[in-house]
């Protein structure tokens, strides 16, 4: 039995003022078009969830990349992780600090397979 693909962008947990709603929703919108734009031109899965996430990183809106928020100690850490369902491989960073796009850096690290986690420096 095929199933068919889904791709699914959520906006992250907590709760959302009603004047930044219509941002959020436009912002996931926008991440899970260009993650199924990168599978109609034949990219991978892996590819699409890469491509939507770094997307949603890129927008201030979200509590990712550019849009979150220093920690306790005035710098801002952040965290991505990224699996393979087809052989359960995964990548993942934590507390990482001045990358633009952790979630192309866990990619990486799925990739290389030396490791699944690298955090902070």
């Amino acid at each position: 039995m095929k199933v068919a693909p889904v791709l699914v962008a959520h906006g992250g947990a907590g709760a959302v003022s009603g004047a930044h709603l219509p941002q959020r929703v436009r912002g996931c919108r926008e991440a899970a078009e260009a993650g199924w734009k990168v599978v109609r031109e034949g990219g991978s899965a892996l590819d699409a969830v890469e491509t939507t996430v770094a997307m949603m990183e890129d927008n201030p809106v979200f509590n990712a990349g550019s849009g979150a928020p220093p920690n306790g100690d005035g710098v801002v850490e952040l965290d991505a992780s990224i699996m393979d369902g087809d052989d359960g491989h995964a990548g993942a960073v934590a507390a990482v600090k001045r990358i633009q796009n952790p979630i192309r850096l866990a990619r990486r690290i799925l990739e290389h397979r030396r490791h699944v986690l690298l955090v902070a420096e």
